[in-house]
C-alpha cells in the first residue's frame, strides 16, 4: 500500500500528516511504530489523522509513537489547520474540529501562526484521570522515594506539572518516565517541567507519555501555564519557551478557554509503500 503523507512540525514537536478523507488505508500498532522510528521510517513524535466528521469540519485522531491513541495534542492541531487549508480541503482559515476529548477551533493567523482555542481546564480528579481524596491546586507524589510537589489536571489529556529551578538540569528522562506511569494515573499523563523566568515568561520541557520527551508540547504548554496561574506564579498571557520554539498561552481563570498561539511548519511531502 503507498500512503501520501506530510511531515510538519510545531515548534519542534514532529508529526506526519496524513489525509483519510482522499485516501483509504488501516495502520495497525506495529506499522504506527515503524513510521515513527527516525532511523527505519519518516520519524515523528505523533501521526495526525484528517478524516470527515458529522459533528464538526473535520475530525481529528492522534496516535503517539508507541502506537497509543490520545484524545488532544495542541501543536498537531495547529498543524491540522495549517495542512487542510495548503491541501484545499476547506477555505476556510478559522475550523471546528472534533477530537476525541470535543470540540477544538484552531485558527489560521494572517501572519502565518496559528491560534487554537483549546477549551477549559479540567480539575476534577475523574476528569484528568487522577486517584486522590480530594481536590486541591498541587498534591504531592512519591516518585522513586522523591516527594514531589506537582499540579496535576486536563487539557484534554492528562498533565502532571512541576516548578524546578532549573529546567536544562532537570531530570526529564529518567524522572518524567517515571511519573507517566505512576500508578495515580491510571491512563498514565505526561510530566512537565517548569521554569518560571518571571510572572509572564516560563522555560517548560515535557516528557509525554507513549512518545518520551518532544521538543514541545502545547497542551503541556498550557497545562502549566493554568498551574503557574493557579498557584498565584504566573499572569496572563505567558510566553512559554520549549527546546523548539515559542508559543503563547493567554487564559482568564475558572471556565473560561485557554488560548494557544504557536507556529505550524510544513516540512516535506512524500509517499512511503507499506509492506
Amino acid at each position: 500500500m503507498n500512503l501520501k503523507f506530510t511531515k510538519m512540525h510545531g515548534a519542534g514537536n514532529d508529526f506526519m500528516v496524513i489525509d483519510g478523507i482522499s485516501q483509504s488505508f488501516a495502520l495497525t500498532t506495529q506499522q504506527i511504530q515503524t513510521l515513527a522510528h527516525r532511523q527505519f521510517g519518516v520519524g515523528f513524535d505523533q501521526l495526525l489523522l484528517v478524516e470527515l466528521s458529522k459533528v464538526a469540519d473535520f475530525k481529528y485522531r492522534i496516535f503517539n509513537a508507541d502506537g497509543s491513541e490520545v484524545s488532544q495534542c495542541g501543536n498537531g492541531a495547529r498543524c491540522f489547520v495549517r495542512f487542510v487549508v495548503d491541501q484545499h480541503l476547506t477555505d476556510k482559515h478559522e475550523i471546528n474540529v472534533e477530537t476525541a476529548s470535543g470540540i477544538i477551533t484552531p485558527k489560521l493567523e494572517e501572519n502565518g501562526l496559528v491560534t487554537v482555542n483549546m477549551g477549559a481546564p479540567g480539575f476534577a480528579p475523574s476528569e484528568i484521570p487522577f486517584v486522590t481524596d480530594a481536590i486541591s491546586t498541587s498534591y504531592s507524589l512519591e516518585v522513586g522515594g522523591q516527594h514531589l510537589t506537582i499540579a496535576a489536571l486536563s487539557m484534554g489529556n492528562p498533565h502532571a506539572v512541576q516548578i524546578i529551578d532549573d529546567v536544562e538540569a532537570a531530570p526529564v528522562a529518567t524522572l518524567g518516565s517515571q511519573i507517566e506511569v505512576h500508578p495515580r494515573f491510571p491512563e498514565r499523563v505526561n510530566a512537565g517541567f517548569m521554569q518560571i523566568i518571571d510572572t509572564h515568561h516560563i522555560k517548560l520541557r515535557v516528557f509525554e507519555r507513549g512518545s518520551g520527551e518532544t521538543l514541545a508540547c502545547g497542551t503541556g504548554a498550557c497545562a502549566a501555564v493554568v498551574a503557574g496561574i493557579q498557584l498565584g506564579r504566573l499572569q496572563s498571557p505567558v510566553k512559554v519557551t520549549a527546546r523548539g520554539g515559542e508559543l503563547h498561552i493567554a487564559w482568564q481563570g475558572g471556565n473560561s478557554p485557554v488560548m494557544m498561539t504557536g507556529p505550524a511548519v510544513t516540512v516535506f511531502t512524500g509517499t512511503i509503500t507499506l509492506i
